[in-house]
């Protein structure tokens, strides 16, 4: 495959294997958005990524393979903070959009996501992962060397804007004005680096706290993006495991509150209450947006995160804390 192909030529091309070399590989699933393959050079596992122009999803979606590069700056820009947030660079190579890092073992960095699911993931790891969010964006707010740098505004409407908001504005018209109206502030402000996909499949449990994977959609703009985009998942997985739901509500005032301790670049309420909004759409988005989470399949599932999310997008008085309450509150009752 073409994939495999640019990955063993890049590969060849830095030394890391011999001309005609072929050293076994496998493809790790999990995510739409690239080919990654685990290889296993002689010198040890790494773990290649390569940038896919239709992501794997059954909508069109495409997005420009460009983003490799945003993603590779993402780690160098985190790398320079906190070397133990993210996994280490081994090659490079922009002009074939992709990139070589070291292979984490599963044993040792397990993903956050199936721990969730099996009711493995601490509270404190939680708000290990708010805390490292939240010095993430405080190290890169107000900036305007990474403003420029990080001036991907274009690939964050193909990745984010367009696919969860505009998408969803599409299936719900009586919801479009206040979805287009939390794309659009989104799409014009500029604070901090966004990681763009701050998901539990994309966050391993290291010895030493948290790393970050999969910043393809890295951007300069909202920090409350990231916020609500993380805490969503925990608000859905409550739904998915409600024998699970009062550890995940735990979970997530836990990352709430380590990652608000940071924020000292903006009025605190002021980005909750952006981000109870971005919650809000970002509920109905995993239902009916271009990427619907794939945990929740029965249509009393769906219809519960449905209701909520289209009462929460009707109120303009929900700052986060009051949202998760009244999350809470319907979860007892499902």
């Amino acid at each position: 495959m073409d994939d495999e192909a640019e990955i063993l030529d890049a590969l060849r091309d830095a030394g890391l294997i011999a001309p005609g070399e072929v050293p076994p590989m496998q493809p790790i699933t999990g995510g739409v958005s690239s080919a990654v393959l685990r290889i296993d050079l002689p010198s040890g596992p790494v773990c290649a990524k390569r940038a896919l122009a239709q992501l794997k999803v059954s909508a069109e979606w495409k997005a420009s393979v460009e983003r490799a590069l945003s993603e590779i700056a993402w780690i160098r820009t985190v790398a320079a903070m906190d070397s133990a947030l993210v996994p280490k660079i081994i090659l490079a190579a922009p002009s074939r959009h992709l990139f070589v890092m070291e292979f984490l073992d599963p044993d040792t960095h397990p993903c956050w996501k199936p721990l969730l699911a099996e009711n493995k993931a601490d509270t404190a790891f939680a708000a290990a992962v708010g805390d490292a969010l939240g010095r993430i964006h405080a190290h890169t707010a107000n900036s305007s060397a990474y403003e420029h740098e990080f001036a991907h505004g274009d690939l964050f409407h193909d990745l984010r804007v367009d696919p969860y908001l505009l998408h969803t504005a599409r299936a719900h018209p009586d919801r479009a004005a206040v979805l287009q109206a939390i794309a659009d502030q989104l799409g014009k402000t500029r604070i901090a680096l966004m990681h763009g996909d701050v998901s539990p499949k994309n966050i391993l449990k290291g010895p030493k706290g948290p790393i970050f994977l999969d910043a393809e959609c890295a951007s300069y703009g909202d920090p409350a993006f990231d916020l609500a985009f993380c805490l969503n998942h925990l608000l859905l997985k409550s739904v998915w495991h409600r024998e699970f739901a009062h550890r995940y509500a735990a979970s997530f005032r836990m990352l709430h509150s380590a990652y608000l301790a940071h924020v000292d670049w903006e009025d605190r309420a002021a980005l909750d209450g952006r981000a109870a909004r971005l919650l809000a759409g970002l509920l109905l988005a995993r239902i009916d947006g271009k990427s619907p989470v794939e945990y929740l399949q029965s249509q009393r599932e769906k219809g519960f995160v449905r209701a909520a999310a289209r009462d929460f997008l009707a109120r303009t008085d929900l700052d986060v804390p009051g949202l998760h309450t009244s999350w809470c509150e319907r979860i007892e009752t499902f």
